[in-house]
């Protein structure tokens, strides 16, 4: 019986024991659950994603995630950037949809202008919706709308060198996307003063300053590529464009390389012993700068070649033309600006082959003195010169006098101010 009883109460002994560690391993096994739970959520927003988020976040950015050489570090890195988008025109607006659909973790947008018509063609960020409202409002809307989750801020101003300092440096990368040489510059002093990385593009007709007054082909491939620099500089992937030029020529498709040289020693803001200072940033004239340095205008100024007497305003161009006066419009404009919309009866002699049409000038306003004259008296014929803004009908009609037309005249502020003041319907572009 004792026997029996003894190992009874062995088998209860070693039950109980059992039961016990169940117990513990329960509770281990809880623990290990939590902890792993725990290290999971660190995980997910270490990439800068909130733990309920995570699952869509993987999801959208999961053709990143799948590339060795991006993958989950690249993608954090991005999402916990910032990077400023100067210009939100036709190279700012891919920069700024494809830095937001990638998931830059904070995108600033800077530009002072608004949203007209003639942007759309080129300029993608933008809607017929938001014409005549500003750009950075309309390119903030496209980048939250395609992708919620970042942070967009707007900054509704012309950048320049009062304001410039005080937004670069809340950014840990530029985008220079603007259009004209004063703000290159400055963009290029104000980020070596901040020690920020800057990735600089621009394009003008099919190659890759002014969209005023030279055509832009709309796909704007340089725009990619410079989102494509953002990002690569943003993550410290790949192999960054420093010290080296990207030229693209739409029309050939051909893609160069050309080298920078290096910063010369003796400059006064990136050499070997800079002397540039913030005070001496806020206080250049990089206007005067630029234009002294390309050796023209960087913007469309209006000229005052000629006497009052030797102009006309449009008002009165246009009593004439009601009036039927026998006369001649001269259109010195390009022939592919002819081609988009011209006044009735004009011939077009553009500035670049005037010389070389003077004799059939001649004939023209022969032709037609002698017609008029039969009706009306008239020994001559007036010629009257117009171009798109009222500049190149000035140096048209120097070159007229100078060669014997003298019953000619320019009419002030061109086809714009045709548009303006004359007829509303005339197409500006």
């Amino acid at each position: 019986m004792e026997g029996g009883d003894g190992g009874r109460g062995r088998t209860e002994a070693i039950a109980r024991e059992l039961e016990r560690l169940r117990a513990e391993r329960e509770e281990l096994d809880s623990r290990i659950r939590l902890l792993e739970s725990q290290l999971r959520r660190a995980e997910e927003e270490t990439m800068g994603f909130p733990a309920a988020a995570a699952a869509d976040m993987i999801s959208r950015y999961s053709r990143h995630l799948l590339l060795p050489e991006f993958g989950l570090e690249g993608q954090r890195k991005l999402s916990q950037s910032s990077i400023l988008v100067v210009g939100a025109g036709g190279l700012g607006s891919p920069v700024a949809l494809y830095l937001a659909a990638c998931g830059v973790g904070c995108l600033g947008i800077v530009d002072g202008n608004q949203v007209e018509l003639h942007n759309l063609h080129r300029q993608i960020i933008h809607t017929e919706a938001f014409v005549g409202q500003p750009k950075v409002k309309s390119a903030a809307a496209a980048c939250r709308a395609i992708n919620s989750s970042i942070k967009v801020f707007e900054h509704p101003i012309t950048l320049n060198r009062g304001n410039a300092l005080d937004v670069v440096q809340q950014y840990d990368v530029i985008v220079d996307a603007t259009d004209n040489l004063p703000s290159r510059y400055m963009m290029s002093d104000c980020c070596v003063l901040m020690n920020k990385p800057l990735i600089s593009g621009a394009a003008v007709g099919l190659e890759g300053q002014s969209c005023t007054d030279n055509g832009i082909l709309g796909i704007r491939v340089i725009g990619c590529l410079q989102a494509l620099e953002a990002i690569k500089v943003a993550t410290s992937i790949g192999e960054p464009l420093c010290g080296r030029m990207l030229l693209f020529d739409a029309l050939s498709s051909h893609i160069g390389m050309v080298k920078i040289h290096g910063s010369s020693p003796t400059c006064k803001v990136c050499g070997e012993n800079p002397a540039f200072t913030m005070q001496d940033f806020m206080e250049f004239d990089y206007d005067s700068f630029a234009q002294s340095t390309t050796g023209k205008n960087t913007t469309t100024l209006s000229l005052n070649l000629l006497p009052e007497n030797a102009r006309v305003s449009c008002r009165d161009y246009k009593r004439l033309l009601d009036s039927g006066k026998p006369h001649l419009l001269v259109d010195v404009r390009p022939s592919h600006h002819f081609q988009i919309a011209s006044i009735a009866h004009s011939i077009n002699v553009p500035l670049s082959l005037l010389e070389e049409k003077l004799p059939l000038l001649r004939d023209a306003t022969k032709e037609m003195a002698e017609t008029s004259g039969k009706n009306s008296g008239q020994q001559h014929c007036p010629v009257y010169v117009m171009c798109r803004r009222g500049n190149d009908s000035q140096v048209a009609l120097q070159i007229l006098r100078e060669n014997g037309f003298l019953y000619t005249s320019d009419v002030t502020g061109g086809f714009e101010s045709w548009a303006k003041e004359v007829d509303p319907s005339f197409p500006l572009y």
